[in-house]
């Protein structure tokens, strides 16, 4: 069903009565001056003037008490969320005659939440002509050679090409086709090779830390140690600290000249983009990458005139579509990073990123799933209803509810609630959304409240390894990743009971905030402004 914004009955049968009825009040007074001064004709005998509008108005009071009747009927034998099998433990309670829950969601979904097929492709191909330029000219202006530069003759370079991740890409993007993620690979110099570790299996480390990488220097197979060592010297000094003895790739070096190399890059097409699109720089920190900002100053579609923001992230390609991401992501839930046992330093710390991996997986799911399938859906509107139970809250509140039901953790959810039993092949037609919308929220309270381990669908025990092909040795060998490890009991508590509170309050939301007017008919949810979480236990 496909909500459309129309004129509501209420306001279009008065509109039209009055306006036959002033059409036809002219219709009379042309008639009785249409004589040109002459004498007016009389009516027959047994016609009154004031019939024709009585009748009128009749019928169009018939036609609007018929119409009534007939959304009435309609309401009433609308079936709800809960048919046929009774109405869901989690399914919020009938509303008298308020539009059901799937009505509500369809209607947002069309209104709020849905993006232009046309706008999305037109935003991503205009990121990928100024990107590509951006890479090749840094490709260009990037050979290594004798320079002031970190590393001078082996210095990093770019490799020439990206890769395109995120939601805009995986077909679950919401509302503005306004944010890309790109990641730039870049390229070792010749003598160098690395030696990626995950640190999963090292018990002192906080579990936020679990899923992160350290790449220490390794010489090549064949390659002399001591004669290696002399050449690597000028690499490992601009780009490398000590970690345990060894020199490691410090990602916070490697984003420094990443972002100063972007930099000149963007000097050098600047120009040659000048009559296309504004185009401007902002540098990342310890916890985001940077960020290019394009503005398009001239484009063959009118309706594509988008400000557009692209993380540019710097990648290292472990092989089978599998890199190693600097800053590590995501952030440190609380705060800054604490001092790390075992000799380990924060700057060696590196991030993984499976986004090649869980686009196949989604594939597969896809072509797996009947036609029509509404996992994709789900999926955008569990980001919605994170999105609404975040309305409220105090900003250190909402920062914290935001990271701990992050995109990539909701996405997981889903990919979790497909991957078990089979789940991919039935019941995900767009009769059951509701119903599968209300598994995926059990699924993630449970999760929450540590009834089940969220685990990251590549970095788990089993899992998608099956699905996704082969994986680099590293990853074959590194410890179960849980995504949710990072935050404590009482902050995962809390966020179960809002996420339960906000579920069995959606269709106030929706009202609320979203959706054609005609819908609004409750009063709007009352201020919910709190100086946390709602301290109802689930």
């Amino acid at each position: 069903m496909s909500a459309q914004r129309t004129l509501h009955p209420r306001a279009f049968w008065p509109l039209l009565t009055g306006l036959c009825t002033a059409l036809l009040c002219l219709q009379h007074v042309l008639r009785g001056g249409g004589g040109g001064g002459g004498a007016r004709a009389e009516p027959p005998d047994g016609a009154h003037g004031g019939f024709p509008l009585l009748q009128a108005a009749a019928l169009l009071l018939l036609g609007y008490l018929l119409l009534r009747g007939r959304r009435a009927l309609r309401q009433r034998l609308l079936p709800g969320a809960a048919r046929p099998g009774g109405r869901p433990a989690l399914c919020p309670g009938p509303l008298g005659e308020q539009p059901g829950l799937g009505v509500l969601l369809e209607s947002y979904y069309e209104h709020e939440l849905r993006l232009s097929p046309h706008v999305l492709g037109h935003s991503k191909a205009h990121v990928s002509r100024i990107v590509g330029e951006l890479v090749r000219a840094g490709r260009a202006h990037g050979c290594p050679g004798p320079g002031p530069g970190p590393g001078g003759a082996l210095a990093l370079a770019f490799r020439g090409d990206f890769v395109q991740v995120g939601s805009a890409y995986e077909r679950h993007k919401t509302r503005r086709p306004d944010g890309f993620d790109v990641l730039v690979p870049l390229r070792l110099p010749p003598p160098v090779a690395l030696e990626p570790r995950g640190l999963g299996a090292e018990p002192a480390l906080p579990p936020a830390l679990h899923g992160c990488f350290v790449c220490a220097l390794r010489a090549p197979p064949g390659a002399s140690g001591g004669h290696w060592l002399r050449d690597c010297k000028p690499f490992a000094d601009g780009f490398c600290v000590d970690v345990r003895g060894r020199r490691h790739l410090s990602a916070s070096l490697v984003l420094r000249w990443f972002q100063s190399h972007l930099q000149r890059s963007l000097a050098a097409v600047r120009y040659s983009l000048e009559g296309r699109c504004r185009v401007s720089l902002t540098p990342g920190g310890l916890e985001r990458p940077p960020t290019l900002h394009i503005l398009p100053c001239r484009t063959d579609y009118g309706c594509c005139r988008l400000s557009m923001a692209v993380r540019l992230i710097p990648a290292l390609h472990l092989g089978d579509g599998v890199f190693l991401v600097a800053p590590p992501l995501p952030p440190w839930p609380l705060g800054p990073l604490p001092e790390l046992p075992g000799g380990l330093r924060a700057d060696a710390l590196w991030g993984v990123n499976t986004s090649r991996q869980e686009q196949k997986l989604l594939g597969c799911l896809q072509d797996r799933a009947p036609p029509g399938a509404c996992h994709l859906k789900c999926l955008q509107l569990l980001k919605a209803l994170r999105d609404l139970g975040a309305r409220g809250l105090e900003p250190a509140a909402a920062a914290q509810w935001g990271r701990i039901l992050s995109s990539y953790v909701l996405k997981t959810v889903l990919l979790a609630v497909l991957l078990r039993d089979g789940a991919a092949e039935r019941g995900w037609d767009e009769a059951h959304l509701v119903r599968r919308l209300e598994e995926s929220v059990q699924f993630l309270r449970d999760c929450l409240l540590r009834r089940r381990t969220l685990f990251h669908c590549v970095l788990g025990p089993g899992g998608a390894a099956a699905e996704v092909g082969p994986l680099p040795k590293v990853l074959r060998e590194a410890a179960p990743v849980d995504l949710l490890a990072a935050f404590d009991r009482h902050a995962r508590e809390l966020a179960a009971a809002r996420l339960l509170s906000t579920w069995r309050r959606l269709p106030q939301l929706l009202r609320a905030y979203g959706g054609p007017r005609y819908l609004a008919r409750c009063p709007a949810p009352r201020s919910q402004r709190t100086q946390g979480f709602p301290q109802d236990k689930p």
